[in-house]
């Protein structure tokens, strides 16, 4: 039996251990620390905008599982915030488990507190990875999906220090990059004036920090906007951000807090003396980073080069999905290029022409752009989401967004590849 090793247990590390399994291999998922969903486990939005798209295009691939799980979890459907249409919340606390049960359910043996330190090749092809602990891990294909955020000192560097966020770095290790280790020159992401990196786009704030009044609003409405003073508006914030689809005004000029199980205050981070100053928040405390009040986490320091069929370049046998794999933002775009990536490690072990997704399909044309804009010195400095900002616009103009689920299927099974991820190629 062909065997697959991904390496990292966020969405992305998920999504591709899922989509090997599909295809008939055996899959070990490596995850540097205690819980899958890196992330997402302070993420929890779904379904906004073009997201919704490209759900249903996965889900009509047959990679659905993880999105089914999402929506099986959701605290609130169809909201409505700014910038964004028909969203899903799901609730971030208890999320986890279930990810995990159904990738035991596919046979996926899943190893946390393992910090791969060594790749070992032979030629261009990785033989067998090694951890902290010198045991070694064999496989036929190799999938990275460790991210870019961390080590601390990225963001010590580049950032405000370290925000002791949900990557856990001082507990778990400072992240490794396989591509890195398999001596391929990895791309930094730039921010609009030049400067390398970009921090991580939203805070949680423990909801019973709230007032009652306010806390007991976010639960019905799903979301709450509250104004801001004008000493307390936060325009010069914007372009730090990792996730520039929040980039608008809206953001700089009012508070905006999302029920995902924690109350999600979307800006990179936000002085604790000043958040107590706003009616309902004299109490609030972070849930993550716990140095919301000073910053957050550096991103899009270390991604691989790769095509569109996400095999990195230089390494045969390696492929890459996440933020490891583009300048991109959000759970679903890190689920859409899981599932290729994995997908495609088995097709690699058995000599098969490597899956390209259309330009037909949202997915498809997502990440042949991403892959020609990050080519460019403009390019380098967006970032990329079906969401918003620039690529939700090039959504919208080429006639790829939608929002009817008959329609999506029916595209999907024009370029057909419906239900491809569900069919076992060993």
């Amino acid at each position: 039996m062909i065997k697959v090793v991904v390496v990292g247990g966020g969405w992305a590390g998920c999504a591709a251990a899922l989509a090997a399994a599909k295809a008939g291999a055996q899959v070990v998922l490596l995850e540097r620390t205690d819980l899958l969903l890196g992330t997402g486990l302070v993420g929890g939005i779904f379904r906004n905008n073009g997201r919704f798209t490209a759900a249903e295009e996965a889900i009509a691939m047959g990679g659905g599982d993880l999105f089914v799980a999402m929506d099986a979890n959701s605290r609130h459907r169809g909201i409505h915030f700014p910038g964004h249409s028909h969203a899903s919340f799901y609730d971030v606390t208890t999320m986890e488990p279930l990810v995990k049960k159904i990738l035991q359910n596919y046979g996926i043996e899943i190893k946390t507190r393992v910090r791969v330190s060594g790749v070992v090749k032979y030629g261009k092809k990785i033989q067998h990875l090694l951890d902290d602990n010198e045991e070694v891990f064999k496989a036929d294909a190799f999938v990275d999906t460790t991210g870019t955020s961390g080590p601390m000192g990225n963001c010590l560097k580049y950032g405000n220090g370290c925000s002791m966020c949900i990557l856990r770095c001082p507990t778990f290790g400072p992240r490794v990059s396989i591509t890195a280790k398999a001596d391929v020159k990895e791309i930094m992401g730039k921010k609009a004036d030049g400067s390398y990196g970009a921090m991580s786009g939203s805070c949680k704030i423990n909801k019973d920090s709230l007032s009652p009044e306010l806390k007991d609003k976010l639960e019905k409405e799903g979301m709450v906007v509250i104004p801001l003073p004008e000493n307390l508006k936060k325009s010069g914030m914007l372009g730090k951000k990792a996730c520039s689809q929040y980039a608008i005004a809206d953001y700089a000029e009012n508070m905006v807090l999302i029920d995902t199980g924690h109350a999600k205050l979307m800006t990179p981070f936000f002085p604790l003396d000043m958040l107590r100053t706003i009616p309902g928040l004299e109490r609030t405390r972070y849930e993550d980073p716990y140095a919301g009040g000073v910053g957050n986490s550096i991103r899009y320091l270390g991604m691989a080069p790769c095509g569109s069929s996400l095999k990195v370049d230089g390494i045969d046998n390696l492929f890459c999905a996440g933020e490891k794999s583009g300048i991109l933002v959000g759970h679903t775009e890190a689920v859409v290029t899981g599932l290729l990536a994995g997908h495609n490690a088995v097709r690699c072990c058995i000599d098969m022409k490597y899956l390209e997704l259309p330009s037909e399909l949202a997915s498809g044309d997502f990440i042949n752009y991403i892959h020609a804009q990050m080519t460019t010195e403009e390019g380098i400095k967006l970032r990329y989401t079906f969401s918003g900002s620039a690529y939700f616009e090039r959504m919208k103009q080429r006639g790829l967004y939608s929002a009817v689920r008959g329609e999506i299927n029916d595209r999907v099974i024009k370029t057909g590849l419906n239900d491809i991820y569900n069919i076992c190629l060993v």
